[in-house]
């Protein structure tokens, strides 16, 4: 993917939205990346502006958002290439549409209309599981103090599962961690075996217990650790300057990078193949991270398959 491929963030003016703003501009400008300010315009605006069009020339309806946006940006641009476009169709369908060629999709946490119960809208969601480019959700201020994108903001995780992390996955987490000269930590779950007590019939209800965890082995330890490090072993000697902070734990790994992320500047996981149903699919750790991360998540889809 060019360098000079586009930073394209999605804002509907909500402050949400002005976050995820704030970091495309500061990941732009350390990429030397055009961005692009994509609205979507509300519903109504999109029907009231076909209805005028259908009457017959007259002025195109302003998109009061972008004209706010580029006051707002002008001032903080200087030396980026900075484009604003009013998109219509459904968020989702024309941000998936101005991402296409782009190397990063950017948006807010929450849109205008969720809920504050939230911690991540549906937009988000959805763009997750569809956009044809690694998506960066930004966390909202009350998850996360700071949007630095160099080496004052932490180091970079990697959630890395060994046979099923895709190779674009991991070479963009090298790719940031060098860009921002941070460490990359790098988290793999090993399967914790089954408690004894649980290949045993289930005693009578008042007498069950919560089954005791079984210990960690060195065994599984070591294995898992093997290989992750043959994983990354071809991308490490790709990136030299990358230090490498390798960690294992037992079951998922989403608990682990949730943790994690409250010192971290970006959390990396990967998306899912299509599978025969033609559907997309967020794993979940993923899911989780999304939810619950302190720092900005990259969702990174896989190659499209040959």
């Amino acid at each position: 993917m060019s360098e000079q491929s586009a930073v394209v963030v999605g804002v509907d003016g909500s402050e949400h939205s002005l976050r995820a703003l704030e970091w495309a501009l500061h990941t732009a400008r350390s990429l030397g990346a055009p961005l692009t300010v994509a609205h979507v315009r509300p519903e109504a605006l999109q029907l009231g502006s076909a209805r005028i069009a259908s009457l017959g020339p007259a002025p195109e309806i302003p998109d009061t958002v972008v004209d706010a946006l580029v006051k707002e940006v002008g001032p903080r641009a200087e030396g980026l290439d900075v484009r604003y476009e009013s998109l219509d169709g459904s968020v989702v369908d024309a941000l998936v549409r101005a991402a296409a060629g782009a190397q990063l999709l950017v948006v807010g946490s929450r849109g205008r209309g969720g809920f504050k119960s939230l911690l991540i809208g549906s937009t988000s969601r959805a763009l997750a599981a569809s956009a044809p480019c690694p998506l960066v959700v930004v966390p909202h201020e009350a998850r996360a103090a700071s949007l630095d994108t160099g080496a004052q903001a932490g180091r970079v995780l990697l959630g890395l599962h060994p046979e099923e992390t895709a190779d674009e996955v991991v070479d963009f987490a090298f790719r940031a961690a060098r860009r921002r000269g941070v460490p990359l930590e790098v988290v793999t779950a090993y399967p914790v075996p089954p408690s004894p007590a649980l290949l045993i019939g289930a005693p009578a209800p008042a007498l069950q217990v919560p089954p005791p965890m079984p210990d960690e082995t060195p065994e599984l330890v070591e294995t898992t650790s093997r290989h992750q490090e043959e994983r990354l072993r071809p991308f490490a000697e790709r990136y030299p300057g990358v230090e490498v902070v390798p960690a294992v734990t037992p079951a998922d790994a989403a608990g682990r990078l949730v943790d994690d992320s409250q010192e971290a500047g970006l959390l990396v996981v990967g998306r899912h193949r299509r599978h025969h149903v033609e559907t997309l699919l967020v794993g979940s750790v993923a899911h989780a991270v999304l939810h619950h991360a302190a720092c900005p998540v990259a969702i990174v889809p896989p190659a499209p398959a040959s």
